[in-house]
């Protein structure tokens, strides 16, 4: 186990070196975001995604979220991006918004029990993003054990979860990006998978950093349920 303070230019190279070769071997790596820390896994390595779930003290009925660095992936991962979709990705990605879409069947990875679907985000943090264009998609969930307080600090996601995390980086407080919001609160997260349907409606299913109103202005209120 091992933190790099990434405000030091040689900890951040070694630090980021570090967190390619702890994900490419299957380990955790705790990561800032624009919302909160979070901790990332090989979203492509089962083992890896099930290592996460048992940092965090959750079961397969809780599957975590996927980071990725751009909205090209968003396509790549996704059956069907709707148009509304694509109107909210462009106006808050990257960004504390975090879209349920179904999964394409193809891929091979084991995320839980999803029920075909997956929750994507491009976050607005460049650290992260540096890390996911080398890495590719990262499983990734608050940085905390299930019940606990989001860590806003690695050195918090460190007394967390300790020796289960490979690298932990630490780039100070998160969440600036979010004066509005309360310390804390993570992305906002839609459910989208009804608007493949004519009559189907977008749902909040958690009230996070982007107000549900600039969701329904976006969208419609006719088209949020």
């Amino acid at each position: 186990m091992a933190l790099y303070d990434t405000s030091v230019p040689d900890e951040l190279l070694t630090g980021m070196r570090s967190a390619r070769v702890a994900i490419g071997r299957g380990e955790l790596v705790v990561i800032p975001t624009d919302t909160v820390y979070g901790v990332a896994a090989d979203a492509f390595s089962p083992a890896a995604v099930q290592r996460l779930l048992e940092a965090k003290g959750r079961d397969r009925t809780a599957p975590p979220p996927v980071l990725v660095p751009g909205i090209p992936t968003l396509d790549a991962l996704t059956e069907f991006v709707p148009d509304e979709v694509r109107a909210l990705v462009a106006q808050f990605w990257p960004g504390g918004l975090t879209v349920v879409l179904r999964a394409r069947p193809t891929l091979e990875w084991d995320l839980g029990e999803t029920r075909g679907t997956v929750a994507v985000r491009m976050p607005d943090q460049r650290i992260a993003l540096e890390l996911l264009a080398e890495t590719g998609p990262l499983a990734v969930s608050s940085a905390n054990r299930t019940g606990e307080p989001a860590a806003m600090t690695a050195a918090e996601a460190e007394v967390a979860l300790g020796d289960a995390v490979a690298v932990y980086l630490e780039a100070g407080q998160v969440g600036a990006a979010y004066p509005d919001a309360q310390v804390g609160t993570g992305s906002t997260i839609v459910d989208a998978t009804a608007l493949e349907h004519p009559d189907g409606k977008l749902r909040i299913l958690r009230h996070g950093v982007i107000p549900d109103a600039a969701i329904i202005e976006i969208v419609g209120a006719e088209r949020c349920a």
